[in-house]
């Protein structure tokens, strides 16, 4: 991404650089006023690039920061569904066990059954 606003700046800064030269070139002009000319563009070119250079450290930071912040989110949030997963294997634990006692009854009972209806038709 700091490519990126690299090859902006740079792009900004060789742009303002040529269409400067060559309107001070083409227009008719002292060399008195073309020098100030001249000092007032390199002036406003040195103010835009520092403001690109600050606004691109602005952008590193904020970045920087927000990469921090959402670090700190993802480790809270997995935290908290750790901790909901544990509280819900507590919760779940003993009916677990309950409902496996329940089911080797009801399978014991069918089996009785079976046994009971076999015998029945046996006679």
């Amino acid at each position: 991404m700091m490519a990126s606003s690299k090859s902006i700046a740079l792009g900004i800064l060789v742009g303002s650089t040529v269409s400067a030269a060559i309107t001070l070139l083409t227009a008719p002009s002292s060399g008195k006023e073309l020098r100030a000319d001249a000092k007032q563009r390199s002036d406003e070119w040195k103010v835009t690039f520092n403001n690109l250079k600050n606004e691109g450290t602005q952008l590193k930071e904020q970045i920087t920061r927000t990469s921090k912040e959402g670090a700190a989110m993802f480790k809270e949030l997995s935290a908290d569904v750790k901790t909901s997963i544990d509280s819900w294997k507590r919760t779940v634990e003993p009916h677990q066990k309950n409902i496996q006692k329940s089911l080797a009854q009801i399978e014991k009972s069918l089996k009785e059954l079976e046994e009971k209806a076999n015998q029945k038709n046996n006679q």
